[in-house]
């Protein structure tokens, strides 16, 4: 499974704005988007450069790769899927990635931030309606329960992240029970629900389109 390890502060930086990739690390005075808000490899008293219609439009595309943790291959095929289900094609697309268990985990608080929820996923920490999932890409439906194993070690990992984010404020298409660890989608997210309102889908769908 395809993985990026390198620096994560860079890819925030890159798209001059936080995207929130180690957690609540990012509301610090360590964020490295509030010290040095430049491009990687620009110096700060470097000119912004100015982008094209093609750059701003590819640079919206990247961030929202960059929000999920997906690569190309996996993000054009979840563009196909949207392109074939009805409605808006943007919103789809979003509805899709929020949908993923890993954005689950971590968007209720049982994660540190969602690369440590892709971890604890594909080490078999959760299963979804009694059945364990190692998948962090495997799409929730409305009705799924989703909860940590039944393993002490499990309970303990999820328990310190939902002290860790006691403020966490789930989306409303996410029922959590905090004294149980259980999540239960309730719905389908809609657009008001996606966590990054700045998100512009229309420029990725124009760019893919093409």
């Amino acid at each position: 499974m395809a993985r990026y390890h390198g620096n994560v502060c860079r890819l925030c930086r890159r798209e001059g704005g936080k995207l929130f990739l180690k957690g609540k690390r990012c509301l610090t005075e360590k964020c490295s988007v509030d010290r040095r808000n430049v491009a990687p490899g620009l110096d700060m008293r470097s000119r912004p450069r100015r982008l094209s219609d093609y750059g701003v439009h590819l640079r919206e595309k990247q961030k929202v790769k960059r929000i999920y943790g997906v690569f190309e291959r996996q993000f054009k095929r979840y563009f196909r899927m949207a392109e074939r289900m009805k409605g808006n094609t943007g919103v789809n697309l979003l509805q899709i990635l929020e949908r993923r268990l890993d954005n689950v985990v971590d968007a209720v608080g049982m994660s540190y931030s969602r690369p440590h929820a892709r971890q604890l996923i594909n080490h078999g920490h959760f299963m979804v309606n009694g059945r364990k999932v190692d998948v962090a890409s495997y799409m929730v439906s409305p009705g799924d329960v989703i909860k940590p194993v039944n393993k002490e070690a499990s309970k303990t990992l999820v328990s310190n992240s939902l002290e860790l984010n006691v403020d966490a404020s789930p989306p409303g298409w996410l029922q959590v029970d905090r004294e149980e660890g259980t999540i239960t989608v309730a719905g389908i997210p809609a657009r008001e629900d996606i966590r990054f309102q700045d998100i512009r889908e229309q420029f990725i769908v124009e760019l893919c389109s093409k």
